[in-house]
């Protein structure tokens, strides 16, 4: 009998054991994997594509295997984490688009800097003053463009749909006071490499 209630016991902890790791679910909320909305097969392709990609950022250069992460749903990634300087999230930013499948790019990587206020202060006016140029022009998708601005330097993302577009885009960016230089990592949306659904 005793034997009994130890082998119980024991199936019982590693099946709870079980639950509770696969209750952890994708971002470790406690959300159940049986719950994710993701067919199986949108699952596996997330995580071939988030293994390409940080295999992609690792090969750049190792010292991002802690100072950027990746995820991937449903095709579109998101990146967070810290670099030294815009090139290199510019340089990142550009390897996720050219991942296979990617249908969109969320770059949230910060640069390591001290904060300077003045400076910040400025680079976001810029910042908004380019966003509302982007969403007042009719021939502007603005909701496909990233915008960050660094030193009153303008970094730019994003795909635009024509060639006019995108150098609507640049030009617009120019035209901004005080804008010293204008970086743009646009791509055309017929250059994409996005799996047909």
């Amino acid at each position: 009998m005793k034997i009994r209630l130890l082998i119980f016991i024991l199936i019982s902890f590693f099946l709870t054991a079980c639950v509770g790791v696969g209750s952890k679910g994708l971002f470790g909320t406690g959300v159940s994997v049986a719950l994710d909305p993701r067919t199986v097969g949108t699952q596996i392709d997330d995580s071939i594509m988030q293994k390409s990609i940080a295999a992609k950022i690792l090969a750049k250069d190792k010292k991002y295997f802690l100072s950027v992460k990746t995820k991937v749903l449903d095709g579109r990634i998101f990146i967070t984490g810290k670099v030294e300087n815009p090139e290199e999230k510019l340089i990142i930013t550009k390897l996720a688009w050219e991942t296979k499948g990617a249908r969109s790019v969320k770059n949230d990587i910060k640069i390591k800097e001290e904060f300077n206020f003045k400076q910040s202060a400025k680079d976001v006016l810029i910042t908004s003053q380019l966003r509302t140029a982007l969403i007042l022009n009719k021939n502007i998708k603005a909701s496909n463009y990233q915008i960050d601005t660094y030193k009153k330097k303008i970094y730019i993302y994003g795909i635009a749909l024509t060639s006019e577009e995108k150098e609507m885009v640049i030009s617009e960016a120019k035209e901004i006071l005080d804008v010293e230089n204008v970086i743009a990592s646009i791509m055309l949306l017929e250059d994409l490499r996005i799996q047909k659904d």
